[in-house]
């Protein structure tokens, strides 16, 4: 295997130079630096990891915690997470929590011991105060999707409120009245912020939200499925339903089918992501976009930021815009609601 040395004797400098070029800690001419890069090429060098983490101080490797890597927004959000950082010269080790508070806290604290630079976490679970004291002295950690009060780190948020309410007001606008809500875990941060925007829009028209029309549990399809069912076999039912991700939507879509009903001819559906599958399921859902890869983009150029210590440093929030797509799974109602 070529060295160092064989590198810097091909390209006519000091291994010294060599090494302070791959570090990112020289600025040499541009002439200097091409012969360098055509002499790792031609010798198909490959530094040594170990030594250089070793010299540098860093893993050049960050960890991200996700609830469920199945879950398809997680899955795209991890994606987007490792292009950013590969572009960016880092590997990702990726921890999936399979949504337990214990896990998660599990992961945290593993990142103490392990060989990562920086943390980018996400979760879907309410906070007792354990993960904000965790993190609280830790300067190399983002938050992403979720909230945990207390921490002052970088989050990255989308508007939630804006979106339920543009997809409240898109089902209104298509002259549904009786509108339900599915959503996820009560005093989660996105739950909290959707319900929010499904309320202005409905006090905004001047529409009541029926007693046990909006039911809160998780992110899954199970859910989605169970609340349905409720709906369907209530004396009234609704002629819409917001669900509060595309994941419980596939839940609602499940639990019509078996009620022998469709969508949208006996009741709209609206989700929230625009994960990959809701332009190939049956009809094609109308859904909030999420904009996914700008979200892991974002979260990775913030952590090194930090790692970096650059300046200025990262906004304590941000929060980027969603957008209604506008599909087959709504229409307008043939009856208001059924008692």
């Amino acid at each position: 295997m070529a060295t160092l040395s064989d590198v810097a004797a091909e390209a006519g400098v000091s291994p010294t130079a060599v090494s302070r070029y791959l570090n990112n800690r020289i600025e040499l001419p541009q002439a200097t630096r091409d012969r360098i890069d055509a002499a790792i090429a031609k010798l198909d060098y490959r530094p040594n990891l170990l030594a250089r983490r070793l010299s540098t101080g860093k893993a050049e490797a960050i960890s991200l915690v996700t609830p469920d890597i199945a879950n398809p927004f997680f899955a795209e959000l991890a994606a987007a997470v490792e292009r950013q950082a590969h572009e960016r010269g880092y590997a990702v080790y990726i921890s999936s929590t399979q949504g337990h508070a214990d896990n998660e806290i599990d992961a945290i604290r593993r990142m103490a011991d392990s060989h990562v630079d920086g943390l980018i976490l996400t979760t879907n679970r309410v906070d007792d105060g354990t993960r904000a004291a965790l993190l609280a002295d830790r300067g190399n950690v983002v938050l992403l999707d979720e909230d945990i009060p207390g921490v002052s780190v970088p989050r990255i948020f989308v508007e939630n409120e804006a979106g339920s309410y543009a997809a409240t007001r898109h089902l209104i606008d298509m002259g549904h009245a009786d509108i339900a809500l599915i959503g996820g875990p009560p005093r989660l941060m996105s739950v909290t912020e959707r319900l929010a925007g499904f309320s202005r829009a409905m006090e905004e028209a001047g529409l009541p939200i029926r007693p046990g029309w909006v039911l809160l549990g998780d992110y899954t399809r199970e859910h989605g499925a169970a609340a349905t069912s409720i709906l369907l076999d209530s004396p009234s039912r609704p002629t819409a339903i917001l669900a509060c991700s595309d994941y419980i939507a596939l839940g609602v879509g499940q639990a019509v089918r078996r009620q022998g009903l469709s969508i949208p001819e006996d009741l709209s559906l609206v989700g929230f992501d625009d994960m990959a599958f809701a332009e190939l399921v049956h009809p094609a859902l109308t859904t909030i976009r999420q904009p996914v890869g700008e979200m892991g983009r974002l979260a990775v150029t913030y952590l090194l930021a930090l790692l970096e210590g650059q300046t200025p440093a990262p906004p304590p929030e941000t929060r980027l815009p969603v957008e209604l797509i506008a599909r087959q799974s709504v229409a307008p109602p043939r009856h208001k609601a059924i008692s």
